[in-house]
């Protein structure tokens, strides 16, 4: 090698060195920021205020603790066998021909099996026990539905891209903010205006679907009171990141304070204001509304808020009763269409107030 080449290669090597140290060194620090980053998170999933969530956060450490009863010792034997049984350990012992280890194979297939007969047991029970469409028969553990305690009923619609809560026991409504009392159950029925969705508020209960044209139900309870988050918990579009709501946890006074606040409001939700509501748009600010059209949400599941539009369970009423021209239809007419075809039109349908299906207009 040449001296000028002996000289640079000190050189080099002084600008090499150090890689290792800052390498180290990055990953202490991406260390203390991710600490840093989880220290201010709440951990709402696992420590819920409501006794739902709850009792599904147990179910989450329990079938976890179950799984790592293999986990753990196979990682640690995978671990121990490479370390006893290494090529300079030549006192480790060595028998080519063995095969076979009654004991052994029942730990091996045995411990897996129990497990996952527990895992199926506990699986099968919870899954009835936290059905969301069973009532609630406890606050939290300990303590029973008092007796004679009725659910409030929130209606929820998830429109693109906010959240809709009607109350129809209490005449009002809110968008992108729904309140409930502590220690009574809430009973939720909700739906969807577009496309599918997913209702979650983690400190209360788990994810339930919101669907067009079908309701869907979630009983709950929240303990404590206080401010929570709730999200949209699937992708709908443009809007997502920013479909938001709180649920507000209140004691009684605190909520009878919010009805009073809410029916403070002059404006009413009617099927003209919903139509406005319905349209897409982001952010939207809490919207109070002091009276509601009752029929409002059974006409958003069947999709015929828009005036003269067949609502699907008269639709369904005319599949049951045998289609167009039979049975439960009377007073089909025939009118003339741009493309010189006739269409039909159903003037009259057989309902329990008017059996024989005939409209005053068509009646004798």
């Amino acid at each position: 090698m040449s001296p000028k080449r002996n000289r640079r290669f000190p050189q080099s090597l002084v600008i090499l060195m150090p890689f290792p140290a800052l390498r180290q060194t990055a990953r202490a620090a991406s260390a203390l920021v991710l600490a840093a980053l989880l220290a201010g998170c709440e951990l709402v999933v696992m420590k819920p205020h409501g006794d739902i969530a709850s009792q599904q956060a147990d179910l989450i450490v329990i079938a976890t603790a179950l799984m790592l009863l293999i986990i753990v010792p196979v990682i640690f034997l995978t671990l121990f066998f490479a370390w006893r049984y290494r090529k300079s350990n030549t006192e480790a012992t060595y028998t080519p021909d063995w095969d076979h280890s009654t004991r052994l194979e029942l730990v091996i297939w045995g411990v897996p099996l129990l497990i996952i007969i527990a895992l199926g047991a506990i699986t099968w029970i919870s899954t009835h026990k936290l059905d969301p469409y069973r009532p609630l028969d406890r606050i939290e553990a300990g303590r029973p539905v008092p007796a004679g305690v009725e659910p409030l009923q929130v209606n929820v619609v998830s429109l693109d891209w906010k959240w809709l809560f009607i109350y129809p026991e209490l005449g009002i409504a809110t968008v992108n903010e729904v309140a409930a009392p502590v220690d009574r159950p809430i009973r939720f029925h909700l739906t969807s205006s577009t496309v599918m969705n997913t209702f979650y508020v983690p400190a209360l209960a788990g994810m339930i679907y919101t669907m067009p044209g079908m309701e869907t139900k979630l009983h709950a309870v929240i303990n404590r009171v206080g401010d929570y988050d709730g999200i949209s918990g699937n992708y709908s579009g443009f809007g997502f990141s920013h479909m938001r709501f709180r649920f507000l946890g209140l004691d009684d006074a605190g909520f009878e304070a919010w009805v009073q606040k809410n029916r403070a409001s002059t404006e009413p939700l009617t099927r003209e204001a919903y139509l406005q509501l319905e349209k897409p748009s982001e952010r939207e600010p809490v919207r109070r509304y002091g009276r509601i059209d009752e029929q409002l949400f059974d006409a958003i599941v069947n999709r015929c808020v828009e005036p003269g539009k067949m609502c699907m369970s008269e639709m369904m009423h005319i599949d049951a009763s045998g289609g167009a021209g039979k049975g439960g239809v009377v007073g089909i007419s025939r009118q003339p269409a741009a493309n010189g075809r006739d269409r039909l039109v159903v003037a009259a349908m057989c309902t329990a107030a008017n059996p024989a299906g005939l409209s005053p207009i068509l009646a004798p």
